[in-house]
């Protein structure tokens, strides 16, 4: 089942709005990903970033070999219920941060050799009496972009993110065990090609000298179109030219396709076009609409003109541009009526808010192999008023 165009539940088995996560299309991802294991042998990371559902960890860690973390709360989110590997990168720690991690992560990446320097010490002491083994790592630039939106390009021009090459700084690379960058989003092995390409160009005679690179995010392994040959390929001979360990570390990829947001239609009233109401919010549940921006997929929905009734989806939020966008339907939308979005499982539910004071949406997994719709969490006016003072 492809699932960014149907879904096999019904609707009207959860309140609105709720995410509605498949764990068929789940296991569908994570069979992909063990694939790309098992030719290669490399090592996949979920990062928390884009799907932290906590609930479906011990799913996911039946493939994947850990979480990478973008904060000390992500990091203890990962020790406390993944129980894998926690990599743990930011693009500048606190010392507060640094006590916290010593106690959660594995590896801690750094953005500078400024940072490196001004806590290896303090790294070296806290994983000494915690009797941990922590590794260091550094994050370069490779100066490569793909063509990304640009707030989504690590390696756009005045980019913070990444040590570029005049700036690298070989001498402080003792301890160092890996390196790591990210410019990819949304993108198929063929820009990971050129990245490569380009990585090795400015940084390939330090490679040797690691046991890891990693390769970061943004490969879309488990899209339709993806070439997973080309990516395995790629991996292979990296690793047979340097000698290394080879990360990845997706975040949609591992949940692309396998999450809904379902809503219902409160009102519909006349503006330049007939315009509906839903009991969701763009910016409160689905900010990335906005943020990217883009249009998301309703099931059953076509472009403005291609069904016989055109209208705008809004919120209930007092933003002006709280709209998802133009659409069309067999028939006219009447309050009541169940609207399904699809691929919300990444990025949205790490990003919702309250604002406005807007319901947050309850999250629920469907398990095709039983047809068992769980509702693993609600949320209430107190996870509102517990986000204030």
């Amino acid at each position: 089942m492809d699932g960014r165009t149907a879904y096999r539940f019904d609707p009207r088995q959860v309140a609105t709005p709720s995410f509605v996560v498949d764990l068929g299309l789940i296991r569908r991802n994570l069979d992909v990903l063990a694939e790309v294991k098992e030719r290669t042998g490399c090592k996949i990371l979920l990062a928390l970033k884009g799907f932290a559902m906590w609930s479906v960890f011990p799913i996911l860690r039946q493939v994947l070999d850990g979480v990478c973390a973008s904060s000390p709360h992500e990091a203890r989110l990962g020790r406390e219920e993944f129980k894998r590997e926690v990599h743990a990168f930011a693009a500048g720690y606190s010392q507060a941060d640094i006590f916290d991690l010593c106690t959660t992560a594995d590896h801690i990446v750094f953005n500078s050799f400024g940072q490196l320097e001004k806590f290896r010490g303090l790294i070296a002491t806290e994983a000494a009496r915690l009797g941990r083994e922590i590794e260091l790592g550094v994050r370069i630039n490779p100066e490569h972009s793909e063509g990304a939106v640009p707030i989504y390009d690590p390696c756009s021009p005045g980019s913070r993110l990444g040590v570029r090459r005049k700036d690298f700084r070989p001498d402080l690379l003792e301890g160092v065990t890996g390196l790591h960058w990210h410019n990819l989003c949304e993108q198929n092995a063929d820009c990971l090609e050129r990245t490569i390409a380009a990585a090795e160009k400015g940084f390939g005679e330090f490679f040797p000298r690691m046991q890891y690179v990693n390769f970061g995010g943004g490969h879309h392994i488990t899209r339709s179109d993806y070439d997973v040959d080309l990516l395995c390929r790629l991996i292979s001979e990296f690793k047979a030219r340097h000698g290394v360990q080879v990360y990845l570390e997706p975040g949609e990829a591992v949940a692309l396709n396998t999450g809904y947001l379902v809503s219902t239609v409160l009102d519909v009233t006349q503006a330049d076009m007939p315009i509906v109401i839903l009991d969701t919010s763009v910016p409160a549940h689905m900010p990335d609409v906005l943020e990217m921006p883009y249009r998301p997929h309703i099931v059953g929905s076509g472009l403005p003109g291609e069904k016989p009734w055109t209208c705008r989806l809004g919120g209930q939020s007092c933003l002006a541009g709280d709209v998802a966008g133009e659409y069309s339907f067999d028939k006219p939308l009447v309050p009541g009526d169940r609207l399904v979005f699809t691929d919300m499982a990444h990025y949205s539910m790490v990003k919702t808010n309250t604002f406005n004071g807007i319901q947050l949406p309850s999250i629920a997994v469907f398990e095709p192999e039983d047809d068992a719709m769980r509702v693993v969490r609600s949320f209430g006016y107190e996870d509102f008023k517990g986000r204030l003072s």
